[in-house]
């Protein structure tokens, strides 16, 4: 028997916590839409969001380890992968609304540019005197203006659930009064987040060498967690116990999530998803967790993310990003149709912006050799020629 929308709306009120967002009760969308027949609202938004052209290309952009030099190492989609799983594991746990949920945490990266962080500091660099760039604020950019899929609007057309989800640094909505905080769901990806690339991020860095467990054995979190993994199994081989500890430090940190959120929850007690709107933020770690988690990032900071070896070739590729954005914003011209058509609207420098920061990291690397000549140890003359954008 087919599910309408109406059932699963049903089904949404009997088993969801009443701080829950509802999806008959979302604030609705820029531009109405009739209600679809079998999907919520919620699961619209998240079926867009994986059709998007802009969700695809997550595949193909940087994590840490630029796109291509390994076949095992997160890339942003895998990554976007791993965030929804937990952000929905925290959902369900907590009686909110999994599908809100699952649809911040696929959107929560779409305005990531090539090369990682590194190229949205380049970028950020280069857009100083015009606004800068961030990544969070990207993300909103692509999905209220830069996909177009239907023919009255640009964007995807989200609820306004989703938007505020996406609004990071969250500010408060000045439309609705008193609001200090996203949803529970909002708040649910951010910490999802951070779990996610705790842990994936130290098995790559374990994976790729640049990193080591002798490292690791000086920080607490990582010590008492492989204590608790493997003193019941004392002969594993090396391989195996590594993914057995990072596996048991991922179901440490979302425990802890969970049990501390709920009694939060329970001590706060709010009465509707408004009402948890309102108050301080109460889906977090444990302040002893906490700690020990800032003291692992701070160690992956410091160790990973900035090792010499991973410097060389994110500077020779933040060179291509940056000669591309100096020759586009001179010649406007040599943009795709899509972006050249709005530099009337937008300007030339927010119209490059956009179009670089929606290029995959091997889409620079062809523009770069097309345009500029390609650098020789980046070894992209063998790459397939891309579709424009």
């Amino acid at each position: 028997m087919s599910h309408r929308r109406y059932d699963l709306e049903k089904s949404e009120a009997r088993h969801l916590a009443p701080f829950a967002q509802s999806s008959a009760l979302s604030r609705g969308r820029e531009h109405n839409e009739d209600q679809h027949k079998y999907r919520t609202a919620f699961q619209r938004d998240r079926d867009r969001i994986v059709h998007s052209r802009s969700f695809r290309r997550l595949e193909y952009k940087t994590q840490v380890f630029l796109n291509g030099t390994g076949d095992y190492y997160r890339t942003r989609m895998t990554h976007t992968i791993e965030v929804s799983c937990i952000a929905r594991a925290f959902a369900r746990a907590l009686g909110l609304n999994e599908d809100l949920a699952e649809a911040i945490a696929l959107a929560h990266d779409l305005g990531h540019p090539p090369f990682g962080h590194l190229g949205e500091d380049a970028l950020h660099q280069l857009m100083a005197k015009h606004g800068g760039f961030r990544h969070n604020v990207q993300s909103l950019r692509v999905v209220e203006e830069l996909e177009l899929k239907y023919p009255v609007f640009n964007g995807l057309n989200l609820t306004w659930e989703v938007l505020e989800g996406l609004r990071k640094p969250y500010v408060p909505n000045k439309l609705v009064e008193g609001f200090i905080q996203p949803s529970l769901e909002a708040q649910a990806v951010d910490l999802a987040d951070q779990v996610a690339y705790i842990c994936h991020d130290l098995d790559d860095g374990l994976e790729s060498g640049l990193i080591n467990e002798q490292e690791l054995s000086l920080l607490e979190l990582w010590r008492t967690t492989q204590q608790t993994a493997l003193t019941p199994y004392p002969h594993l081989e090396p391989e195996r116990g590594r993914h057995y500890v990072l596996r048991t430090l991922l179901d440490r940190l979302v425990d802890d999530v969970i049990t501390y959120s709920s009694q939060t929850i329970k001590d706060r007690a709010p009465q509707s998803s408004d009402d948890a709107r309102r108050q301080a933020v109460m889906i977090t770690f444990s302040p002893e967790t906490a700690t020990l988690a800032r003291e692992l990032l701070n160690f992956l900071y410091t160790r990973f993310y900035h090792h010499p070896q991973l410097a060389a070739v994110r500077r020779r590729s933040v060179d291509c990003l940056t000669q591309l954005f100096e020759l586009l914003v001179s010649h406007p011209h040599l943009l795709s149709p899509q972006f050249e058509t709005r530099v009337k609207k937008d300007g030339v420098y927010r119209a490059t912006c956009d179009y670089l920061a929606c290029l995959t990291d091997r889409q620079v690397y062809i523009q770069h050799e097309k345009f500029i000549g390609g650098l020789p140890s980046l070894e992209t003359s063998h790459l397939e020629q891309p579709a424009l954008l």
